[in-house]
């Protein structure tokens, strides 16, 4: 069985409804101009990007991708030996952006992350994101007993 996690877009929140509203004008103009391919191209680019993780529970192994169009998916398997444990981290993110005017738009995005850990206790990679630390507790537990590997 494998799931996939979600984690991020790269291009963060505005960048993303940008890149979807260059995307479907894109597609509109289209009809009037081939030029316009490259404004889906761009849209669809920086609009669908994200990173997400893959566990396959049957074989014990790991990716984390990046889904470049939302749909090509590169990134490469990593084994999960039974030292490897699990642990939480409160993850906090700022997009700053800039208007026209120069007025700031200041987005702070916090939330909990299920994090991989090797034999030493270093970061290896983000498993899975929840929005509170009693749900991101559940789902360490879930994926410990899931994997076999001791939490921290």
């Amino acid at each position: 069985m494998t799931t996939n996690n979600y984690l991020d877009k790269p291009f963060g929140p505005v960048g993303t409804s940008s890149g979807v509203l260059i995307f479907i004008i894109g597609v509109i103009t289209t009809y009037t101009s081939i030029y316009a391919l490259l404004l889906v191209f761009i849209g669809a680019f920086v609009g669908f990007t994200s990173t997400s993780v893959l566990i396959d529970f049957d074989r014990r192994r790991i990716k984390f991708s990046n889904n470049f169009f939302g749909i090509i998916r590169l990134g490469h398997w990593i084994n999960i030996e039974p030292t490897m444990k699990i642990g939480i981290k409160k993850s906090k993110k700022l997009w700053r952006t800039y208007s026209r005017s120069n007025r700031t738009l200041d987005m702070e995005i916090t939330d909990f992350r299920i994090i991989l850990y090797d034999s030493k206790d270093k970061l290896i990679m983000p498993l899975k994101k929840t929005n509170s630390i009693e749900s991101a507790k559940v789902e360490q537990v879930i994926l410990g007993n899931q994997l076999g590997l001791r939490l921290i």
